[in-house]
C-alpha cells in the first residue's frame, strides 16, 4: 500500500514539474531566419511574411524618416518596377534574447539590377520582437542607411585657382581653401588639411563625411586674396 501511495505522489510530482515547464524562447538563428524571409520577399513584393511577423500595433521608422504603422509598412512592401532586379543580405548579427523578448540589431547589404547595372546600399537595422499569446512578433524597427561617398567626378582645372581663398563661415571662423596641382585643400581654422574630392564643377565632397562644398561666383578678387561664394551642406543643413 505504501508502496502504491509512493509511486502515485511521485507520479503526480512528475505531472506537475512537466506542465508547469517553461516553454523554450526563439533563438538568435530562428530571428536570422525569419527576417532574411522578411529581406528576401522584397523584390517580389511578397506581403505575407510582413502580414506575420509584425505586430498588429508594431512602429517601423524607415532610413527615409517615416514612421508607419503596420497597415502602412505592408502596404509599402510593393513589387519593384520592370527592369529592376535585387536581393537583400542579412549579416553582422547580435542579439540579446530574454524569456519574452528579443533585440536584434543587424546589417542589410542591398544589390540592385536595373537595366543592367549594380546599385548597392547598406543599412543597418534594429528589431524588438516580443512573445504575446505564444507568437513571436516584431513590436518596433528602425533602420539607418549607411553613408556612401558619391561617384568622383571631374573639376576643370582652369577654375581650380579660383576656389582658392579664405571663406568665413562664422564670426570669427575661417575656412581656407588651398590648391597643390590639381588638389583642393579644405582647413577650417588651424585644423588639419582635407582632401577635396571633385563631384561635378563646383562640387567638392570629404572622403566618408557626408555633404558638400559649393563654389559660387568665383573670381572676385579682395586684396591678395581670392573670395567667392561658399555653400557647405551638411546633412541636410546649409551654411554659407
Amino acid at each position: 500500500m505504501r508502496r502504491i501511495l509512493l509511486s502515485s505522489l511521485c507520479s503526480v510530482g512528475l505531472l506537475t514539474f512537466s506542465g508547469c515547464q517553461v516553454r523554450p524562447g526563439i533563438t538568435q538563428e530562428e530571428l536570422v531566419r525569419r527576417t532574411q524571409e522578411l529581406s528576401s520577399s522584397v523584390a517580389a513584393g511578397d506581403q505575407a511574411p510582413w502580414k506575420k511577423y509584425f505586430a498588429d500595433d508594431c512602429i517601423y521608422s524607415d532610413e527615409k524618416g517615416r514612421n508607419m504603422n503596420k497597415e502602412a509598412l505592408v502596404a509599402d512592401i510593393t513589387p519593384l518596377p520592370k527592369g529592376h532586379s535585387g536581393r537583400i543580405t542579412v549579416g553582422k548579427v547580435q542579439s540579446h534574447i530574454e524569456s519574452d523578448v528579443a533585440i536584434m540589431s543587424y546589417d542589410l547589404d542591398e544589390k540592385e539590377i536595373v537595366f543592367g547595372q549594380e546599385e548597392t546600399a547598406r543599412y543597418h537595422e534594429t528589431d524588438t520582437w516580443m512573445r504575446r499569446n505564444g507568437e513571436w512578433q516584431i513590436v518596433a524597427s528602425q533602420v539607418l542607411r549607411y553613408y556612401q561617398d558619391p561617384a568622383p567626378g571631374e573639376a576643370d582645372p582652369r577654375m581650380l585657382a579660383d576656389y582658392v581663398g579664405i571663406y568665413q563661415v562664422a564670426p570669427g571662423e575661417t575656412l581656407t581653401i588651398s590648391q597643390d596641382g590639381k588638389q583642393l585643400y579644405r582647413q577650417r581654422g588651424d585644423g588639419p588639411k582635407v582632401a577635396l574630392i571633385p563631384e561635378a564643377v563646383g562640387i567638392f565632397f570629404r572622403k566618408d563625411v557626408e555633404g558638400r562644398i559649393l563654389f559660387r561666383g568665383c573670381g572676385v578678387e579682395e586684396g591678395s586674396s581670392r573670395f567667392a561664394t561658399l555653400n557647405c551642406h551638411l546633412g541636410g543643413h546649409e551654411t554659407e
